[in-house]
């Protein structure tokens, strides 16, 4: 459905930082970067971008907009969750279940600019039916 996601950063290297801890968490490789943007993902597929905003006016959070990155597991969950934390982000919300659905195990964290990120795992716990 989605061929991309973009997030504006006024200090991309604050935002580098951040990032590369926690899309490496999810297991995403940085695919490019140059001095007002960088991409994560697959350059032929899904991919997440910072960028420098190209008006030049400053990058602002949108109210009531959360991007999910989607985790394979829990554990993965947590390891973002703990990354993004060390990182400069704040908590907006520990790993665990939430009542979305049964297995919508996920973790709310805000990025050094504020954008309000989840990652979620949708898969039962191992061993759960």
């Amino acid at each position: 459905m989605f061929s991309h996601t973009t997030l504006g950063t006024d200090n991309l290297d604050r935002s580098l930082r951040f990032y590369d801890a926690v899309m490496k968490s999810l297991r995403h490789d940085r695919f490019f970067r140059d001095a007002t943007a960088v991409g994560y993902g697959d350059p032929d597929g899904d991919q997440f971008w910072l960028v420098v905003p190209v008006d030049g006016k400053r990058a602002t959070v949108g109210n009531g907009t959360t991007i999910g990155l989607l985790a394979p597991d829990r554990a993965i969950v947590r390891s973002a969750h703990g990354a993004a934390l060390k990182k400069g982000g704040s908590d907006e919300g520990a790993p665990g279940l939430r009542d979305y659905h049964k297995n919508f195990y996920g973790a709310y964290v805000r990025d050094p600019d504020g954008n309000k990120l989840c990652v979620v795992c949708h898969n039962p716990e191992e061993g759960d039916a």
